[in-house]
């Protein structure tokens, strides 16, 4: 790192932080701080909520699993093949009735559909497994950064966490979805230069291609994981993904929040309409980055040394290092904190949130709620920075547990808010019992098939379970009050109206993914 590199983070933290106390001045309430006063543009929220995707361990992981990773390649795109339906149901079920009850919590509609104890314990859910989680990428984005800067372990976590609590108390939700959006814009100029550099190392396509494995290359594994021992099966990506992302984009609050944040419910459905369309170039170019840099790699010596066996992923940051000149080095790391901090301050801010409005909120006066809004905030911060500085002692069971967590809940909790709208007859006890189902027999086969059922398949076990018990309890129960049902369910004439009123939008989102669908088999039959 020279000190043109340096200048460049310096000047990219500095308006990171510049633009976040300019954005604070006209913060008056709590829903100003989590919500932004419900007046931010669509773009912006849909980029900040793509941002949020790109993590550094996107932009590190992507490329090393498609150029060395083994048993890798280009079948990560089937991660994205299910999105654009799951954004159709998102659009059509979900949207409509949280943007229209006007939440700041996406689980406040428990409590209203419900009662209040669902809301607490499902909330409780989620700020358990979101902290331990952004503990985790707090610390795998300090251990890149380390590498790339030279910094000790501790000061990278301590720089990008502390700078992450600083700028999303002061600026709340107008602070993190503009950052995002500053981020998303180096972020992509970073892909783009380190892809053209490594490109000109390189005697063209041919030569990029036969670098790498005809296998590598195919972006389809004809298989279902369910007992075939398929590391990337297609069908166990399409039909898991499927649930997963219909849960994340629709009741997990790091994502709600955005949309909850649009002017109004056309606002919101533009902003999953966008990611539906947007992400899968975005993975494309992640993916091109990792052929062309894994290339480099195949015939320089110095590159393969520097990248050790089991560190796969110092293979962008070891590029980085070994061939780009002063300046764009900067500009690289930049892109690696952009993408770091991008996801950071999202999961910081939902968590906040959600315990103001859930759990704080009840016992402070109304004029203080910013002020609690803001204090949350920094001891989430606190929180997570702490655990990011131990997690690194903890046995790595433990972290690779801990990113498997929303593989085990994703279901169940979709299957809570589902059975709510769809459901008019469930009730709140009933919801936890399924939730409960869903959970432990996700934790059984986890224990139990480890080996045999791909653990995307966790996703489609935990809603299915959790939805048959919940439907079996609540017939053995008296039926809701109707007070809870007014706002808070859709009918099937309402949802037949939802769809013939979007019904081009969502033609076009399908062809859309049948496109996606397409251009992965061509890379398949390229391959071969």
């Amino acid at each position: 790192m020279t000190t043109p590199d340096w200048l460049i983070i310096v000047a990219y933290l500095a308006s990171t932080l510049g633009l976040s106390a300019w954005l604070a001045r006209s913060q008056q309430t709590a829903a100003d701080y989590y919500v932004g006063d419900r007046s931010m543009p669509w773009w912006a929220l849909a980029i900040s909520t793509l941002a949020t995707q790109s993590s550094a361990n996107s932009f590190l992981g992507i490329p090393a699993f498609v150029a060395l990773v083994p048993g890798g390649g280009l079948t990560w795109l089937q991660y994205e093949l299910a999105l654009p339906l799951a954004m159709v149901v998102v659009m059509l079920v979900l949207v409509p009735v949280f943007r229209g009850l006007a939440l700041i919590s996406v689980y406040e509609y428990l409590e209203r559909r419900f009662d209040r104890p669902t809301r607490l314990a499902l909330s409780a859910v989620f700020l358990l497994s979101r902290g331990l989680a952004t503990g985790v990428a707090l610390y795998a984005a300090a251990v890149v950064v380390q590498v790339c800067t030279g910094l000790p372990l501790p000061w990278c976590v301590m720089l990008m966490g502390g700078l992450t609590v600083v700028y999303d108390t002061m600026g709340g939700m107008r602070a993190v979805v503009w950052t995002d959006v500053l981020q998303m814009a180096v972020l992509l100029v970073g892909i783009v230069v380190c892809g053209w550099v490594a490109w000109g190392q390189l005697d063209g396509a041919a030569a990029l291609l036969a670098a790498h494995e005809p296998a590598r290359l195919a972006a389809i594994e004809a298989a279902h994981g369910l007992g075939d021992g398929a590391k990337a099966p297609f069908w166990g990506f399409v039909v898991g993904g499927l649930v997963l992302y219909i849960s994340y984009y629709g009741v997990d609050q790091s994502q709600v929040q955005r949309q909850l944040a649009a002017r109004d419910v056309a606002g919101a459905q533009r902003v999953l309409l966008f990611n539906g369309l947007a992400r899968f170039p975005l993975t494309l170019l992640y993916a091109g980055l990792g052929l062309a840099v894994g290339a480099v790699y195949w015939q320089n010596e110095a590159l393969r040394s520097a990248v050790p066996p089991g560190r796969l992923d110092y293979l962008i940051p070891r590029y980085i290092e070994l061939f780009l000149p002063a300046g764009l080095r900067g500009l690289l790391v930049a892109a690696i904190l952009a993408a770091a901090m991008s996801s950071l301050d999202s999961a910081l801010n939902s968590l906040s949130a959600a315990t103001l409005r859930d759990f704080v909120e009840p016992h402070v006066a109304p004029r203080r709620q910013l002020l609690a809004g803001r204090l949350v905030t920094v001891g989430w911060g606190v929180l997570i920075v702490a655990f990011g500085l131990t997690v690194g002692d903890l046995a790595s069971s433990v972290v690779e547990g801990i990113n498997r967590v929303g593989a085990l809940f994703y279901g169940p909790l979709l299957a809570a808010f589902a059975c709510g709208i769809l459901d008019r007859r469930t009730r709140g006890p009933a919801v936890l019992m399924g939730v409960a189902a869903g959970l432990l027999l996700n934790l059984a086969l986890a224990q139990w098939l480890g080996a045999q059922l791909f653990w995307m398949w966790w996703n489609l076990s935990g809603l299915l379970a959790a939805v048959v018990v919940t439907w079996l309890a609540s017939r053995c129960m008296a039926p809701p009050r109707p007070e809870q049902l007014v706002g808070t369910t859709l009918s099937t004439a309402q949802l037949a109206q939802g769809l013939r009123g979007q019904r081009k939008l969502y033609l076009w989102l399908l062809c859309y993914g049948a496109l996606a669908l397409g251009v992965a088999c061509w890379l398949g039959v390229r391959a071969a």
